[in-house]
């Protein structure tokens, strides 16, 4: 394509990564004034916050690994990406709508209108960031060439950079004047309701544009079925063999089973005890990639999330817990506002960094890119510790959207590379057994039934020993363990390692939310906060120091 359509189609095709992180930032945003109003206290508030990242950590990889796996005809991401919009979607309307539905039960109250919000806070929060994963892996899989990649990973973060600027504007402008507010019933159903409208608009473009390639007919109907059948035995089926409404309900069957709910539950039911084989296993090249982002991400993370507080309890000596109309409340509102501020600056500086990317890394390589961003994330985290001034604050604050954009676009470009030449980042192990994705591949030498094969004349029988390949060759069941002996690297589905580059970012959300609390009422000084950004920072530096780049990394 021209520079321009193809760029151009990128945004398309992202517009579902900007549709979801508009509706993450702002659903989250809006929630917890929603559960302070229903009653529910504010310590209670920040463990309902992390049940959308547990959850994430639990089933990221399974959902990965399931998309790796998935036959289905309509491609291997795009129906968890449907089944996870679903749920987003439903999440949309759960939460501005929970005292309604709890006022359709008559046993309902109160405590049914929290139930109801914590559900369509963990539905939006666990849906949104694990829909991320197969949105990451269709696009690996749409474009393979390291140079395209790193292109189309620069508009996923431009896009999820730009989602977040809307995300945080759209809840601090008034609705409640306009008329679609007079309508709905109030601020938070409009709000709600243009967010489902930009969703569900974001999720049409994506899977229209989207093109993914599905899988050959011969791999969803199996060994020996109607739709691997040759142009002979279509013939021979013409000939006069009929085709019962037995062998129709079979091929049906085969067709339901590359579904993904099910292909989801098959394979959690082979890979719960596996699960922890495919971490152990992981390669050496992507377990110090993974160790880097996680402490680069909870530097981030920590950061981001307590940065209003520390502005407007720290810098504006606000008290949150002041009565309402007081002046130490406006103090910590006006915080409030000017970190609110500086965090949309930091998503601007980002959206920026998002669109150079590319050219930064043609010119001065991925390490160098990598490590300036890190570089200049704890230098701006030391300063705001360190100074008491509002303006260089909100600067330092909008610097750190470059280690945000760097974190969103180069592990994944690196993760692409290392797919990309597995025989090099990720040679074979010396086991007794090889496994494929955490799940040892099964032998199946037992010769077809005939009732399977309603088509095939007995006289002219030809025995197929296994589905066709996309690229068109033929494969036994066990070929692939045979396959990896011979070419010397490790079988990897990209959809688990991207999972597992995805669970880093929700594990260092679970982590502050947890300790960060203690940490600060042990300092008594809310500036503890982004002092453990910085360290965090100063930590990932030297772990991002040890990831592989290029090749001559590996020599080292």
């Amino acid at each position: 394509m021209p520079g321009w359509r193809s760029q151009w189609r990128l945004v398309l095709l992202n517009s579902l990564t900007c549709g979801l992180e508009i509706c993450v930032a702002a659903g989250i945003t809006y929630v917890p004034p929603l559960l302070l109003e229903a009653g529910v206290e504010e310590r209670y508030m920040t463990m309902v916050l992390g049940i959308g990242p547990v959850l994430g950590l639990l089933f990221i990889p399974l959902i990965g690994s399931a998309s790796d796996q998935c036959n289905s005809s309509y491609g291997r991401r795009r129906p968890f990406i449907w089944l996870l919009s679903l749920g987003v979607l439903l999440a949309l309307f759960i939460i501005p709508n929970a005292d309604l539905l709890a006022a359709r039960f008559a046993w309902g109250g109160r405590t049914l209108q929290v139930g109801f919000l914590i559900l369509g806070v963990g539905l939006l929060d666990f849906c949104g960031q694990v829909c991320f994963t197969p949105l990451e892996a269709l696009l690996s899989d749409l474009y393979k060439d390291e140079e395209d990649c790193g292109q189309a990973f620069a508009m996923f973060s431009f896009m999820v950079s730009l989602g977040g600027c809307v995300g945080y504007l759209l809840p601090s402008l008034d609705w409640s004047s306009g008329l679609l507010s007079v309508y709905l019933g109030g601020q938070a159903e409009c709000l709600f309701s243009i967010l489902i409208i930009i969703f569900v608009t974001s999720v049409l473009i994506t899977m229209k544009v989207s093109e993914e390639p599905s899988c050959p007919s011969s791999v969803l109907a199996g060994p020996g079925s109607l739709l691997e059948a040759g142009p002979g035995t279509i013939e021979g089926a013409r000939c006069g063999v009929p085709r019962s409404c037995c062998y129709l309900l079979k091929c049906k069957l085969r067709l339901l089973k590359s579904g993904p709910l099910l292909c989801l539950l098959r394979t959690c039911w082979t890979m719960t005890p596996a699960i922890y084989r495919s971490y152990c296993h992981v390669p050496r090249v992507m377990r110090q990639l993974c160790v880097a982002q996680l402490c680069s991400w909870m530097a981030v993370m920590s950061f981001m999330l307590f940065y209003t507080d520390f502005v407007g309890e720290g810098l504006y000596e606000g008290v949150p817990s002041a009565s309402p109309g007081s002046v130490s409340k406006q103090r910590y509102d006006e915080g409030i506002r000017m970190g609110s501020l500086g965090l949309f600056l930091q998503c601007a500086t980002s959206t920026f960094f998002s669109l150079v990317m590319s050219r930064l890394v043609r010119h001065f390589g991925s390490r160098w890119v990598y490590m300036s961003s890190m570089v200049t994330f704890t230098f701006s985290a030391l300063v705001i510790c360190l100074s008491k001034s509002v303006v260089l604050v909100t600067v330092m604050a909008s610097l750190t959207g470059y280690a945000y954009a760097t974190l969103q676009t180069l592990p994944y470009t690196l993760t692409c590379h290392y797919h990309k030449e597995k025989e090099i980042y990720m040679p074979k192990r010396k086991t007794k057994s090889v496994h494929i994705n955490g799940i040892p591949p099964k032998r199946d030498y037992s010769p077809p039934v005939e009732d399977e094969l309603p088509l095939f004349n007995k006289d002219s029988y030809e025995y197929y020993p296994g589905p066709l390949k996309q690229n068109g060759s033929s494969h036994s069941p066990g070929g692939t363990e045979q396959e990896e002996v011979e070419s010397g690297f490790e079988k990897r589905g990209v959809g688990l390692d991207f999972a597992i580059l995805d669970s880093t970012f929700l594990l260092s959300q679970v982590f502050p939310t947890l300790f960060m609390g203690m940490i600060v009422q042990f300092a008594q000084s809310v500036t503890a906060y982004i002092a453990c950004s910085a360290i965090f920072g100063a930590i990932a530096i030297y772990l991002g120091s040890q990831i592989t780049f290029d090749q001559k990394d590996l020599k080292s």
